[in-house]
């Protein structure tokens, strides 16, 4: 038996230790557009995603009790997607990443995540708990092991650049 899920400002929060698979239904989608948005590579973040999933299972008696268990599997999914990042540049030299520039295209959709792209790691990752996963900036501040502050200058000036991207290509 399944117990529904309690819906919260941070998403969909699962309460009973053996409702994991209502939680993954809940979050997975979720998780995983985030990571995509915050990762720029969408294999690379059905990987993560399903990695800190499987994580997120095997301590799923500890990830429950959590206040925000997605954002416990986003941030293992980032730093999961982030190592192996390292490993690869160890192995290898860095193939230069071309964002596609959208060529006359008016679609604010295409136009917004191009210019989510264009930003450093660390604010895309700021941007994308607050905007997409909806954490608050303490949430986000705990997701990823910063102080307040840090989130709130980072979503600050990300999304000034946002601002000016988005002003500039209008």
């Amino acid at each position: 038996m399944t117990v529904p899920a309690i819906v919260l400002e941070a998403g969909p929060v699962v309460t009973e230790p053996e409702s994991f698979e209502a939680f993954y239904r809940a979050n997975v989608d979720r998780v995983y557009r985030a990571l995509a948005v915050t990762l720029r590579h969408d294999a690379l973040a059905r990987e993560a995603v399903d990695e800190a999933m499987a994580r997120a299972y095997a301590k799923w008696g500890t990830v429950s009790t959590l206040e925000n268990p997605a954002g416990w599997v986003f941030r293992v999914g980032l730093n999961w997607a982030t190592s192996w990042w390292r490993k690869v540049r160890r192995e290898q030299p860095p193939a230069e990443v071309e964002t596609p520039t959208p060529a006359g295209s008016a679609d604010s959709t295409v136009l917004a995540r191009h210019a989510l792209a264009t930003l450093p790691l660390p604010q895309r990752a700021v941007v994308t708990c607050r905007i997409l996963l909806d954490l608050s900036t303490a949430e986000t501040a705990a997701v990823l092991g910063l102080t307040e502050g840090t989130v709130k200058s980072r979503l600050s000036r990300g999304l000034s650049a946002l601002r000016s991207a988005l002003t500039e290509k209008e």
